[in-house]
């Protein structure tokens, strides 16, 4: 069964506009997260004339038979497949560091294989994914799509490719399920506010987990192949989580733009796109550990630095 019909916000309030049964496979047509108001031909001039209102369509919703509010949902992702084509943005005001004053786009070809090629010769690892899958949430009304919530939703969580399993708590008869926002590659953390943003579409299959409510959304990953030629770890430490991780992500700018001679907007999307996000320690008061980590893999060998 193949999909194609939108929404823009999460409600109890939608009709669904297909019924399966556990077991069923569905093909979702995704849009990119614009409703196709961005293009291969767009220019970073196009990005700032986007219509908000028609950002994160959502595919959907799929009324799944014999679902209710003490049951989980069983979301495994079967196929994710890119159009050929894809781009990164930074939006001043739009993602964790400040500075960022000037609109910028980057655009991506998005080969028929495992990697997407950068600037001088670094090359990313694609990784495709849906950043949104939810239900429809408890609450009463119309729920705005971009923030996640106990529903799912746009969690931008990268583990969620083919092969992974999301469980999802159910808040009302049916589950409602929606799904969106593909993305060809990214980070952990989605540091500039965008990932490879890109159209496609993805093959799910559903189940149901009978009286097994969860509380909030849970998923199972088969991991990721470790880096061959291992990582590069910068380093944020302060008082506060949130400065912590600007000041990892502010170092690993400055250091994929001095040792790979990229601008600053390129290293940023890189982080975005390539780079992750961990909390390194949590405990040792009064001060925080977050690092930025990016494989070495991603550089031509004879330009990887000690």
């Amino acid at each position: 069964m193949k999909l194609e019909s939108y929404h823009y916000k999460w409600s109890k309030k939608h009709k669904p506009v297909l019924h399966i049964r556990p077991g069923d496979e569905v093909v979702f047509e995704i849009s990119d997260v614009t409703s196709n108001q961005m293009t291969k031909r767009s220019t970073v001039e196009d990005l700032m004339k986007v219509d908000e209102s028609k950002l994160y369509p959502l595919a959907g919703p799929v009324f799944v038979e014999g679902a209710s509010s003490s049951d989980t949902l069983l979301v495994d992702v079967v196929r994710v497949k890119t159009a050929d084509w894809g781009y990164s943005p930074i939006i001043p005001g739009f993602g964790l560091l400040d500075g960022f004053d000037t609109p910028y786009l980057f655009k991506w070809e998005l080969p028929n294989n495992a990697y997407a090629h950068f600037k001088n010769g670094i090359r990313v690892c694609l990784k495709p994914f849906c950043g949104t899958m939810g239900v429809a949430p408890k609450e009463v009304g119309f729920i705005d799509a971009r923030p996640p919530g106990y529903h799912g939703g746009n969690m931008d969580i990268k583990h969620l490719t083919a092969g992974s399993i999301l469980k999802l708590p159910i808040w009302t008869e049916g589950a409602l399920f929606s799904a969106g926002d593909m993305h060809a590659a990214q980070g952990d953390g989605e540091v500039c506010g965008t990932a490879i943003e890109c159209p496609g579409e993805v093959t799910l299959r559903f189940d149901l987990e009978k009286n097994r409510k969860l509380g909030t959304p849970q998923y199972l990953t088969p991991g990721e192949p470790q880096s061959k030629r291992g990582y590069v770890t910068t380093i944020g430490i302060a008082p506060d989580l949130m400065a912590a991780s600007k000041e990892a992500v502010e170092n690993m700018v400055r250091y994929l733009a001095n040792e790979y001679e990229l601008t600053r907007q390129e290293a940023y999307v890189l982080c975005s796109v390539a780079a992750d996000l961990r909390i390194h320690e949590l405990v040792d008061r009064p001060n925080w550990v977050v690092g930025m980590m990016i494989s070495r893999d991603l550089f031509p060998s004879e330009k990887v630095k000690r």
